[in-house]
């Protein structure tokens, strides 16, 4: 569960102060300047990361900031000095920062070539888009294995999905456009899925957290393009989930984490960088409950994002806003 934390500090400008963070904790030694962390990845998946870090580093103390992806890219390119680290699962904005000179290199670490950009953006997780049901809603009706399936059960069942579907309002989340514009660019499949979700008044979200309650609670049947690793998290614990990872193919991403080229702890963030891709490196799911990094054989297999520059073609200002209004044609259908 997320909430939503107000906090206002004298020191800080005022877009950073005035800040509505979904949550904001503070872990480590008291009054020890702070190794500010700017994040979309819930607390609770990082948390034990942040103890192992302080646990190995005397009097230290991390501030850890969550906010959604487009917040986040927003908020450090308009105070970039008053943050160490930024964590996102928004691949393409975190390159477009690495490229336009926020970042500060890295160098020496043993990391694959294909999981990091020029010394300065390093990816530690492969999490694919995931297909997620409603158990209980779905025990009349075959579980779908594909995007196909999910057009063929909503044409075939339009009342029974008719506002009970979700996905992300990629106008709002840039978790949510990465997905869309990969499985776009993937498959003609995308649009016939867009264009029917749109028929049944499919409900648009900000974060994979809200589809995955409104799932929970049987506000939604199904959701599609949820971030699986918090699906897989929540299904763990519930019976009420089904996650799916589409047979033709599950888009991944991977969660890539840059030190500020002007933080405030230049030396604390480049040691917790290091110290990150070590544990991942490791893998040990209770210190590192993060999903692993995929090796490279799996890429095609999986259809991994590359950490490319054809991340950014989509983020030419005029090739997104002619997706926004594709997309929103398809879904967004207004009587």
């Amino acid at each position: 569960m997320r909430y939503l934390v107000f906090i206002m500090a004298f020191w800080l400008p005022f877009s950073v102060a005035a800040q509505e963070w979904e949550d904001r904790q503070v872990f480590g030694t008291p009054n020890a300047p702070p190794l500010r962390i700017l994040s979309s990845t819930d607390t609770s998946f990082f948390a034990p990361i942040i103890e192992d870090f302080i646990a190995s580093t005397s009097n230290t103390s991390v501030e850890y900031l969550v906010t959604g992806t487009v917040d986040l890219d927003q908020l450090f390119r308009s105070a970039p000095d008053q943050f160490d680290i930024v964590i996102s699962s928004a691949m393409d904005l975190q390159l477009k920062l690495a490229n336009d000179g926020f970042s500060s290199s890295v160098v020496n670490v043993d990391h694959p070539e294909w999981a990091q950009w020029h010394n300065s953006l390093f990816a530690f997780t492969s999490e694919p888009a995931a297909i997620v049901i409603n158990r209980q809603a779905f025990d009349d009706l075959p579980v779908p294995s594909s995007r196909q399936d999910l057009i063929q059960l909503m044409r075939d069942h339009p009342d029974r999905f008719q506002e009970r579907v979700g996905t992300y309002d990629v106008r709002q989340s840039g978790l949510g456009y990465l997905f869309a514009t990969q499985d776009a660019r993937a498959t003609e499949t995308y649009w016939r899925l867009t264009e029917v979700m749109g028929r049944v008044g499919t409900k648009l979200y900000c974060c994979s957290g809200q589809m995955i309650d409104d799932l929970q609670s049987g506000d939604l049947i199904m959701a599609y393009n949820v971030l699986g690793s918090y699906a897989k998290a929540q299904a763990e614990t519930s019976d009420d989930l089904i996650v799916i990872l589409p047979s033709e193919f599950p888009t991944t991403m991977m969660r890539t984490i840059m030190a500020s080229a002007t933080a405030p702890n230049p030396q604390r963030a480049d040691s917790f960088v290091r110290h990150l891709l070590n544990l991942q490196s490791i893998g040990d799911p209770v210190i590192f409950p993060l999903p692993p990094l995929a090796g490279s054989h799996d890429f095609q297999a999986q259809r991994t994002i590359n950490l490319d520059p054809a991340l950014l073609t989509y983020l030419d200002q005029m090739k997104r806003e002619a997706f926004i209004r594709e997309w929103e044609d398809a879904i967004v259908q207004v009587e």
